[in-house]
C-alpha cells in the first residue's frame, strides 16, 4: 500500500496486501478455489493499482464540478434580480423632481421614473424601495434559509437512499423548476416562497457535487482537486455577470439563469458515475468493484482479479483474511450513519462544532464583502466580475500550498489575512482616495477569505468518514448558510461597522481552526468503527 510519509499505515485502518500471498504472482493472476484475496480499501486500491487522478478522474471532476456555476447563478443572481435600478426625471416635472437627488424617496409620486422601466428589477416591480428596501433583504435571507434546510435534508439523503447522484440529479431538477417559475411570480409574496424554494434546492447543490467529484480521488491528489471546484462557481458568476447584462428584464433574467440546470441534467448527468465509496458503505460491493475496474483500465491499469475492496475497518481485520473472493464481493449489509452519530463519537462531536463555528464566520465575511460591493457606488456588473476573477488567485495559491503546508496552516494563515485587511478597510475614509484604498481592502479581504471558503470544503470532508460526510458537511454548510443570512443585515450598516464585524469573525474563525488536526495525505475513514480505531492507535 502506498501511505503518506512518515504515517503509520495501521493508523488510518487500511493493511497492506495480505502477507499470505505468494510473492512470485503477479498482478492480474487468477483467483482460484482457496486462494486469499488481497483486500484494500478504496485509497490502497487507488494508489497501488487504478491511479490517484488519471484520465477517468478528470473527466468525472469537471462533469460533476459543472453544478457548481449552476450554485453560482441560483445564488447570485438576486443581486442583479432585486437592485434598486437608476432612474431619471419625468420631462416636465420642473421643481418636483432633481436629479441630484442620492433616491427617489423625497421626491413626489409621479415626478419620476425607473430607466429601465418597471420590469427591470424585482424592486421596481413591486417599488421595494425606501420604506419597503427591507424587502429585498427579507427574501435574500429567506434564500440562504432555505439553503440551510435543504443542506442538511440532501446531506442525509446523499448518505443514505439517494446516494450522491441521484441527490444531485433531484436538486438540478427542483432548481430548474422553482427558477423557472419564479420568473412567472404575479407579486412579491408568491416571489419570496419561490426563492425560499430555490434556496432549499440550491442547498443541495454544491454538497453533492464537491463529495461525488473528489471521492474517486487519491489521498495525495485530492486535496489540490478539492481546491478546484470553486473555480467553477467563481467561473460562474463571471458568466452570470454577463448574462444579467444583456437581460432586458429580471424575468428574463431568471429564466435564463435556469435554463443551464436543463442542460446539464440532460447533457451532463447522463455521463456522471457514482461514487464507489457511496456503493461501498451501502453494501453494494459488486458495483464499487464495477467502477474501480473502469477507472484502472481509463487510466491505463489494470486491477487484478485477486484484488476486492474492504471497509477500512476490514481491510485490517486478519479474521477476514481467509474469506474467499467469491464470498467477498456478495452484497453485503448496508452501513449507515447520521448527524446522531457524530454526535454520539467524542472525536467527530468537537471536530463537527470546530468546523460549524468556522463555516458560519467564514461565511459572514465572504459573502458580506461579496454583498458589500453595493456600497461601493460604482458599476454594478463591472464589481461582481472584478470579484469573481479576484478569487481566482486565491484558488490557485491555495492549491499550491495545500500539500506543502497542510490544511490546518492555511485555514488559520488565510482567515487572518483576510481579518488584516478587514480591519483596515474599516479605518478608511469613503471620500477621495481613500474610497479606492478601502475597496483594495475589500479585494484582499475577500481574496483571502474565498482561499478559506474553499478550503474548508476539502478540509471538512476529510475529517468525517464515508458513512457520516455528508451529513457533517451538510451541517457545516447549514452554519455557512447561518452566516449568509446574517451578512446582508451588516451590509445595510454601511460605513465602517462592516469591516470592523468581518475583521472579527476571521480573527475567530482562525482562532477555531487551530484546535483541529492536520488531514494532510490521510486516506478517508470509511466507517465511524475505522475512525475510533484509526485515531486511537
Amino acid at each position: 500500500m502506498a501511505t503518506s510519509t512518515g504515517s503509520d499505515p495501521s493508523s488510518h485502518g487500511c493493511s497492506l496486501a495480505s502477507p499470505l500471498l505468494p510473492p512470485s504472482k503477479e498482478p492480474g493472476w487468477e483467483s482460484g478455489p482457496g486462494s486469499r484475496p488481497e483486500k484494500l480499501c478504496i485509497d490502497d486500491m487507488l494508489q497501488k493499482y487504478c491511479g490517484e487522478f488519471g484520465s477517468w478522474q478528470l473527466r468525472h471532476f469537471v462533469l460533476t464540478s459543472m453544478a457548481w456555476a449552476l450554485e453560482a447563478f441560483h445564488t447570485m443572481v438576486m443581486i442583479f434580480a432585486d437592485q434598486e435600478p437608476a432612474w431619471w426625471c419625468i420631462k416636465g416635472s420642473g421643481l418636483r423632481c432633481d436629479e441630484k437627488e442620492s433616491s427617489v424617496c423625497g421626491l413626489e409620486p409621479g415626478s419620476w421614473e425607473w430607466k429601465g422601466g418597471s420590469g427591470s428589477s424585482t424592486a421596481a416591480q413591486w417599488g421595494l424601495v425606501c420604506a419597503e428596501k427591507y424587502k429585498v433583504g427579507l427574501v435574500q435571507a429567506l434564500f440562504f434559509g432555505g439553503c440551510m434546510i435543504g443542506a442538511g435534508v440532501f446531506g442525509h439523503l446523499s448518505d443514505s437512499k439517494l446516494g450522491r447522484k441521484g441527490s444531485l440529479t433531484v436538486v438540478c431538477i427542483l432548481n430548474a423548476i422553482f427558477g423557472c417559475l419564479t420568473s412567472l411570480a404575479p407579486d412579491y409574496f408568491t416571489y419570496l416562497l419561490l426563492r425560499f424554494l430555490t434556496g432549499f434546492s440550491t442547498g443541495g447543490v454544491g454538497l453533492c457535487s464537491f463529495v461525488l467529484a473528489t471521492e474517486p480521488v487519491g489521498p495525495t491528489k485530492r486535496g489540490a482537486a478539492g481546491m478546484s471546484t470553486f473555480y467553477f462557481f467563481s467561473t460562474g458568476i463571471a458568466l452570470l455577470s454577463g448574462i444579467a447584462y444583456v437581460s432586458p428584464s429580471w424575468r428574463a433574467l431568471y429564466i435564463a439563469s435556469s435554463i443551464p440546470s436543463i442542460l446539464f441534467l440532460v447533457l451532463v448527468i447522463p455521463f456522471i458515475s457514482e461514487s464507489p465509496r457511496w456503493y461501498l458503505v451501502r453494501g453494494k460491493m459488486n458495483e464499487a468493484m464495477k467502477i474501480m475496474r473502469t477507472i484502472a483500465k481509463s487510466n491505463g491499469h489494470h486491477l487484478p482479479d485477486g484484488v476486492i475492496l474492504a471497509l477500512d475497518d476490514e481491510a485490517n481485520d486478519a479474521s477476514n483474511v481467509n474469506q474467499s473472493c467469491k464470498e467477498a464481493t456478495v452484497e453485503k449489509e448496508a452501513i449507515t450513519g447520521s448527524i446522531i452519530d457524530v454526535v454520539q463519537s467524542p472525536i467527530t462531536r468537537i471536530r463537527l462544532f470546530l468546523t460549524v463555528g468556522i463555516n458560519f464566520t467564514c461565511s459572514v465575511v465572504y459573502y458580506g464583502l461579496s454583498l458589500n460591493v453595493v456600497n461601493l457606488d460604482t458599476n454594478l456588473y463591472l464589481n461582481v466580475l472584478l470579484n469573481a476573477v479576484a478569487e481566482m488567485p486565491a484558488f490557485t495559491i491555495t492549491a499550491l500550498l495545500l500539500d506543502k503546508f497542510g490544511r490546518k496552516p492555511l485555514a488559520i494563515g488565510t482567515q487572518w489575512f483576510s481579518a488584516i485587511f478587514c480591519f483596515m478597510g474599516c479605518l478608511m475614509g469613503n471620500v477621495g482616495i481613500w474610497k479606492v484604498i478601502r475597496m483594495f481592502c475589500a479585494v484582499l479581504g475577500i481574496f483571502g477569505m474565498a482561499g478559506t471558503y474553499n478550503l474548508l470544503f476539502i478540509y471538512t470532508a476529510e475529517l468525517f468518514p464515508t458513512v457520516v460526510r455528508n451529513a457533517a458537511l451538510g451541517c457545516a454548510i447549514q452554519a455557512a448558510q447561518m452566516g449568509a443570512i446574517l451578512a446582508p443585515l451588516v451590509v445595510v450598516l454601511g460605513g465602517g461597522f462592516p469591516f470592523v464585524v468581518f475583521g472579527v469573525c476571521g480573527l475567530i474563525g482562525g482562532m477555531l481552526a487551530y484546535y483541529l488536526p492536520e488531514t494532510l495525505n490521510k486516506s478517508l475513514y470509511d466507517t465511524m468503527t475505522g475512525m475510533e480505531e484509526g485515531e486511537s492507535v
